[in-house]
């Protein structure tokens, strides 16, 4: 008699997060889509008065959803943002930043070979040092509405990693 297999468990990612924009942006948005449609109903007498509300209103949507598509996620061995990834292991250090120490990171002195998703929308930020004589990348500076928990997140994972490569 074969064993049976074992059962698959999948642990949560120690971080996830979705880059979405707020409830709020989302009613001026309509109000400005509703003005355009009327406006377009104005100009166009001959179009029915349903269509462009059943143009502009959807295209609106579909931009704000795909605006809102970013994630920031810390596997065990990965941080992953939208479809870039980069190993735990060359993390050197992780800074939490508040919104100004983001638009300082993001002013005059940023390097021009960083790494950015910046969400204007979304104020704090984590920097995360890297260490890879391989990859001329200096720094990764993501948008993040908890940058505590990404950094302690992040530090948890690269401290797992050294652990375990060192055992």
């Amino acid at each position: 008699m074969t064993p049976a297999p074992a059962a698959r468990t999948t642990a949560a990612p120690p971080y996830r997060e979705r880059l979405r924009l707020s409830w709020w942006t989302w009613l001026p948005a309509l109000l400005v889509d509703a003005i355009v449609a009327i406006e377009f109903t104005l100009g166009f007498e001959s179009i029915p008065t349903w269509l462009p509300f059943a143009v502009v209103i959807p295209l609106t949507v579909a931009g704000l959803i795909w605006v809102s598509r970013i994630t920031v996620t810390v596997t065990g061995d990965e941080l992953l943002v939208d479809d870039a990834r980069l190993p735990v292991s060359v993390i050197a250090d992780v800074v939490a930043l508040d919104a100004g120490g983001k638009r300082e990171a993001l002013g005059i002195g940023s390097h021009p070979l960083a790494f950015v998703i910046q969400r204007p929308w979304i104020g704090p930020a984590v920097q995360v040092l890297l260490d890879d004589p391989d990859d001329p990348t200096p720094y990764w500076l993501i948008s993040t509405r908890h940058p505590v928990e990404l950094a302690t997140a992040l530090l948890a994972a690269s401290s797992e990693e050294r652990d375990a490569s060192s055992s």
